[in-house]
């Protein structure tokens, strides 16, 4: 499985459509495999779930999301977590133990 975190300096991102990096984790067997940051390179609001699908995200966990973003996600096949906020790292951790907190 690959998850995207909405990246800055550590931490989630707070909003998906201004977004110049996301953080991408490779997961295997519940635990994260490798991870890498990824520039977005200016890309904004509705071509960011194609950046992600073209990646191979299948969840996305980020901070603040408009509804047209929702809606590629959602076409791109991306499942969402937004709301979420701090470390990038343990909101991973966080997710693959089930204890992730966000606001859907």
């Amino acid at each position: 499985m690959k998850i995207a975190v909405t990246y800055e300096n550590g931490e989630v991102f707070q909003h998906f459509g201004h977004s110049e990096a996301f953080k991408l984790y490779e997961v295997e067997g519940g635990e994260v495999k490798s991870s890498e940051v990824v520039p977005t390179n200016g890309s904004g609001h509705g071509a960011l779930a194609g950046f992600l699908r073209e990646r191979g995200v299948e969840v996305l966990i980020c901070g603040g999301i408009g509804g047209g973003a929702r809606i590629a996600l959602d076409q791109a096949g991306i499942k969402l977590y937004p709301g979420a906020a701090g470390n990038a790292d343990r909101a991973v951790d966080a997710f693959l133990k089930g204890s992730l907190d966000y606001d859907p």
